[in-house]
């Protein structure tokens, strides 16, 4: 066998801890954790239609739940995600046609999707209620 030392003075790959923060990187975190959020999301959504199809009783119930505080912060926070990710998933399509690769265009399009997914979230909240 080789007298490698399989322990020895390997240099470590550096983590979140030595880098510093830039936007992108942010960006990148919150794509991934939304992305674990409409899980959760999604999950809410099976039970709405689970209610529905059980009966009126059931359906109020989930109705009542989804209509108090918690659940449209819940609701709200899912909508937001749900934008999010999108607009997330956009600018990296737009990376994968080979644009928007330089210093200036990439910190834009991550101001644009934050800025982008909330007024979305809130615009879509706001015709939400217009409608109901």
């Amino acid at each position: 066998m080789s007298n490698a030392d399989l322990k020895g003075n390997r240099p470590l790959s550096p983590h979140l801890q030595i880098y510093k923060p830039i936007l992108t990187m942010v960006m990148s975190i919150l794509h991934r954790i939304t992305g674990a959020a409409l899980y959760f999301g999604t999950i809410l959504m099976v039970w709405w239609l689970v209610a529905a199809a059980a009966g009126p009783a059931y359906f109020e119930f989930v109705s009542e739940v989804f209509g108090s505080i918690i659940g449209r912060l819940i609701l709200f926070g899912f909508t937001w995600a749900l934008v999010h990710h999108m607009l997330g998933g956009l600018r990296h399509f737009v990376w994968d046609m080979g644009a928007g690769f330089g210093a200036e265009a990439r910190e834009w399009m991550a101001r644009a999707t934050i800025i982008g997914s909330v007024a979305l979230t809130v615009v879509l909240w706001i015709i939400g209620y217009i409608v109901r």
